[in-house]
């Protein structure tokens, strides 16, 4: 089963390409113009083992919350289309992930119900390159277009490089479990029939 998806998003904001394999090993090739946010999709790549290129043109003469957020939608849609009719997946996938001084949790349910809960506080206003506003609203725009339910909580922490890069990781973690087949599931995983 080929488990990967490229979509492409052209508007007057942004023109961003990506290409997602769910059954990589964390190869990578990603240029969004915004150094820490390829470091934070560089981790999720590598902890989740998918091959992931992102390609991102954007308006950062602006800021970078359309380049972040749009990242987001594209790969969420990606996440969904390789999926595809997510028969014999786990569906559901969690991670408790330390970092240092950090814990974060993270629980994914790809049920095709779009829902977010985000429980995370940042005490400086960037990191690098990148806003802390814009760590909610890069998985707020995934959970959406990827039609997941997604729940997140730094549990504790310092550092906001760890809160932001424990959050990427444990998303990758809990993503790779859920996506993840079982020989046991013989179609998907619902009472319904369908996801």
């Amino acid at each position: 089963m080929n488990r990967t998806a490229t979509v492409t998003r052209n508007t007057k904001e942004t023109q961003i390409t990506v290409t997602i394999n769910l059954d990589g090993t964390g190869k990578t090739d990603l240029d969004t113009g915004v150094g820490f946010f390829n470091h934070m999709l560089d981790g999720f790549a590598r902890h989740g083992l998918f091959d992931l290129t992102i390609h991102v043109n954007g308006d950062l003469n602006v800021d970078d919350h359309h380049t972040i957020e749009d990242t987001g939608i594209v790969l969420g849609t990606a996440i969904r289309q390789a999926c595809g009719e997510k028969k014999g997946i786990r569906r559901f996938g969690s991670c408790i992930l330390p970092m240092d001084e950090t814990l974060v949790l993270t629980a994914i349910d790809l049920s095709g119900r779009p829902y977010f809960v985000y429980d995370a506080d940042f005490t400086t206003d960037r990191m690098g390159d990148m806003s802390t506003q814009m760590v909610r609203e890069f998985f707020y725009a995934i959970s959406y277009s990827a039609e997941m339910n997604l729940h997140m909580k730094v549990m504790y922490g310092e550092n906001d490089h760890h809160k932001a890069e424990a959050l990427f990781k444990s998303f990758a973690k809990s993503l790779d479990q859920a996506t993840s087949p079982d020989s046991r599931i013989t179609d998907v995983l619902s009472t319904k029939g369908s996801l």
